[in-house]
C-alpha cells in the first residue's frame, strides 16, 4: 500500500464547519473529568489525547511530506530520557528537560534524516526501524542511563512547576490536551505556507519539485525536526505521567507502529485523522484487553490488527475519508 499517496490536507477541512468542530471538540475535553470522575476514563481519555498527539507528530513528515517513518520511537524514548536524567542527576525542573529532549530530538533527526532521504519508499521506513532497534539497545545495555532496569522519578509535591500531580488527572489531562491543540494549530499554520506547498509537491512528486528548484531535502528536514521535537515532548509527557520509564515502555518498535496505525485508520494526511484514529483504536485496545487480555489469549491483539486489515484493504484514506463521502 502507497501511504505516500493518500490524502494530504485539503483546504475544506479548514472551514468554519472545522472550527466549530475543535472547540466542541476542545468544551468536551474540559467537561469531561467533571462528568466522567473515576481514574480509568480519564485515563483513558488522556491516552487517546496523547496518542492523537504523537499521531500529529508523526502526520508532519508522513502525511505532509510523505515520509512514512517506522522509528518515532526513538524520538519519543529521547524526550522521556532526557528530560528525566536531567531531573535526576541535576535537578532540572522536568518542563526544562521537556523543551531540552524536544530540542535534542529535533537535532537528531537532522543528523539522522538528512542522509537519510536519500532513500525512498520502504528503504526510508526501513533505515528508521534500524535507528529505532539502535537507541533500544543502545539505552537498555548502558547502565549510566539505567539500563534494562529503568528509572523511577521521584515522588514530589504536586505543583504544575514540578510537573507532579499524584492521583489527579484533571491537570494532566489539560496538559496533552494543550499539547494536542499546539500541534493541530502547528499542522493548520505549516500546511497553509510556503514550506506546506513544498511539502505537497515533495510528496506528490518529489523527482518534479527538484526540478523546479525545491530543495527537498531541507524542507524534509523541516518536517522531521517539527515531528520529532513534538514526539519528544509526547515521551517527556509519558515519563511525567507514569513516573517509570526503561527501553520497552518507550523505545519499543511496536510504539512506532502504533502511531502509524492509527493515523491510517483516521486518514494519513488529514488534520483530525489522527484524534479520530486514537479514538477508535486506543478505547478499543484498552477494552479488548481488560475484557480479552487475560484469559482470551491476545484475542485483543487479533482483533485490533483485523480492523487495521480492513481499512487498510477497504478503505485506505481512513475514517476521515469516510465521513467525506457521506458528507
Amino acid at each position: 500500500m502507497n501511504l505516500t499517496g493518500l490524502f494530504l490536507i485539503r483546504k475544506e477541512e479548514l472551514n468554519l464547519r472545522s472550527l466549530l468542530f475543535t472547540l466542541g471538540g476542545v468544551f468536551l475535553a474540559l467537561a469531561y473529568p467533571f462528568v466522567f470522575r473515576k481514574p480509568f476514563p480519564q485515563d483513558l481519555l488522556i491516552k487517546v489525547l496523547l496518542f492523537a498527539f504523537l499521531g500529529n507528530a508523526w502526520n508532519i513528515l508522513g502525511g505532509l511530506a510523505g515520509q512514512v517513518s517506522l522509528g518515532h520511537a526513538m524520538f519519543f524514548g529521547l524526550g522521556a530520557y532526557t528530560s528525566t536524567l536531567l531531573f535526576l542527576n541535576f535537578g532540572v525542573s522536568p518542563w526544562v528537560g521537556l523543551v531540552a529532549g524536544a530540542f535534542l530530538a529535533g537535532v537528531v533527526s537532522i543528523i539522522l534524516g538528512y542522509p537519510s532521504f536519500k532513500l525512498k519508499g520502504h528503504y526510508f521506513a526501513m533505515i528508521t526501524i534500524a535507528f529505532g532497534e539502535v537507541f533500544h539497545i543502545l539505552f537498555r545495555n548502558v547502565d549510566a542511563v539505567g539500563g534494562a532496569s529503568g528509572l523511577f522519578l521521584p515522588i514530589l509535591d504536586e505543583s504544575f512547576g514540578n510537573f507532579y500531580f499524584g492521583v489527579n488527572k484533571i491537570p494532566y489531562l489539560y496538559i496533552i490536551l494543550s499539547f494536542y491543540l499546539l500541534s493541530t494549530l502547528t499542522i493548520f499554520l505549516l500546511d497553509r505556507s510556503k514550506v506546506g506547498f513544498y511539502l505537497r509537491a515533495i510528496n506528490s512528486e518529489e523527482d518534479a519539485a527538484r526540478s523546479l528548484g525545491v530543495n527537498s531535502a531541507l524542507y524534509k528536514s523541516v518536517a522531521m525536526f517539527f515531528s520529532a521535537l513534538f514526539t519528544a515532548m509526547g515521551g517527556t509527557f509519558y515519563a511525567q505521567y507514569v513516573t517509570f520509564i526503561d527501553p520497552p515502555s518507550v523505545y519499543h518498535l511496536m510504539l512506532s507502529i502504533q502511531i502509524v496505525l492509527i493515523v491510517i485508520l483516521g486518514g494519513v494526511g488529514t488534520l483530525f485523522g489522527p484524534l479520530v484514529g486514537a479514538a477508535v483504536l486506543i478505547p478499543l485496545s484498552e477494552f479488548t484487553r481488560i475484557y480479552l487480555g487475560g484469559t482470551g489469549r491476545g484475542y485483543d491483539l487479533i482483533i485490533y490488527g483485523l480492523l487495521i486489515i480492513v481499512f487498510a484493504v477497504y478503505q485506505p484514506t481512513g475514517l476521515m475519508g469516510l465521513i467525506r463521502r457521506r458528507k
